[in-house]
């Protein structure tokens, strides 16, 4: 598949994410909170992978300081190397601005295997779950390697038809919008 195709989609739907305004954006982001509660996979996970949102992503922060009064596990995606290392953090105090000027977990947190699931950061998707991200293949190298459940969180105007995808493309487990959250087929 050409990466042109794949960085021409992502500039377009880059744009198309970009122009939410932030009052829209934080809107959205409760909705997409709320939505994601009604999924079991997610409420009964005791140990989940989250982003710290950069740009216009789905704001996680309201996600992450109720999980971490629940009492749950929250690990963080730390970039070492050329690889994604989740770390567990005890709050927000645990990160520092790291690679991308992404706020990431400090050196001493704990990195940590085994998580039940990870939210997916995702610029793009279509409704069988194949993601457009950044384009480094960080998420892609992490989950190829670890068998955990995954949730994109994304704006409803996010999902397209259809992704430009390779057979072994990971595909995400469940898509959660402002309007809907579906397991992908």
């Amino acid at each position: 598949m050409p990466n042109s195709e794949k960085s021409s989609l992502r500039k377009v739907l880059l744009e198309k994410r970009d122009s939410i305004s932030d009052d829209l954006m934080k809107i959205a982001s409760e909705q997409i909170h709320r939505n994601l509660k009604k999924i079991a996979q997610f409420r009964l996970a005791k140990r989940v992978g989250s982003y710290y949102p950069i740009g216009s992503e789905v704001l996680t922060q309201d996600i992450m300081q109720e999980l971490l009064s629940e009492g749950k596990e929250i690990h963080l995606p730390k970039v070492v190397e050329d690889n994604l290392e989740f770390r567990k953090i005890k709050d927000f105090n645990s990160l520092e601005k790291g690679n991308f000027d992404i706020m990431e977990p400090k050196d001493n947190c704990p990195a940590s295997e085994n998580l039940d699931v990870v939210l997916v950061p995702t610029i793009g998707i279509d409704r069988n779950g194949f993601r457009l991200g950044y384009g480094y293949g960080f998420y892609d190298r992490f989950l190829s390697k670890n068998n955990v459940a995954t949730i994109a969180l994304t704006y409803a105007k996010q999902i397209i038809k259809s992704i430009p995808h390779l057979d072994n493309d990971l595909k995400i487990d469940w898509i959660v919008t402002e309007d809907e959250f579906f397991k992908t087929s």
